[in-house]
């Protein structure tokens, strides 16, 4: 029985960024992403209008939303792969967070076990994930282009950063340049 649940810690995923991490990564950000990233581990509350309100006010830039919960063992395995795309990709790409039904004080207790630069949005009552088409899955990850336009829902987890990044590539990144040409 010891060893079985040593082998249990074991496979716990390690934050993979710290602020200082961020202050450096994010230091040359736009504006918009900058503000954004000004307010870290934030626990924003107001329902589906701010969301939305946030997401216009990302316009320009493609935007990365991952809904999570600090109870969601998937959701905890990718976070670390969250935290190092926002390092490598932030200074172009907005991130934000939802936070479905969990209590406040264990998702703010997650955050500080896995600190990321952007806020993300309480949502206990999975209004905002309703809003997205997202309230039965967890994780889930929407990407919206420049304009807003929710472009790729991914239902589940990632098993990689690798295929994060991959998603990341093909639906933040080449959505921000076809929108560039428009």
């Amino acid at each position: 029985m010891g060893l079985a649940l040593a082998g249990c810690g074991a496979d716990q995923p390690k934050s993979a960024a710290s602020a200082s991490d961020y202050q450096r990564a994010l230091a040359d950000a736009p504006a918009p992403l900058a503000r954004l990233y000004s307010r870290p581990n934030e626990l924003r509350s107001g329902g589906p209008e701010a969301f939305e309100r946030t997401l216009r006010g990302l316009r320009g830039h493609p935007v990365v939303v991952n809904k999570w919960a600090s109870w969601c063992g998937p959701c905890r395995f990718e976070f670390p792969f969250f935290q190092k795309q926002v390092r490598k990709r932030g200074e172009q790409i907005a991130f934000l967070g939802v936070d479905g039904e969990d209590a406040r004080d264990e998702a703010r207790k997650f955050l500080r076990e896995f600190p990321v630069p952007y806020p993300s949005f309480y949502d206990p009552h999975s209004d905002i994930a309703e809003h997205l088409g997202s309230e039965q899955n967890f994780p889930t990850t929407t990407f919206y282009d420049r304009n807003g336009e929710l472009v790729y829902t991914k239902p589940g987890g990632y098993a990689s950063e690798a295929a994060l990044a991959d998603d990341i590539r093909e639906y933040a990144i080449a959505a921000a340049r076809s929108g560039a040409r428009q």
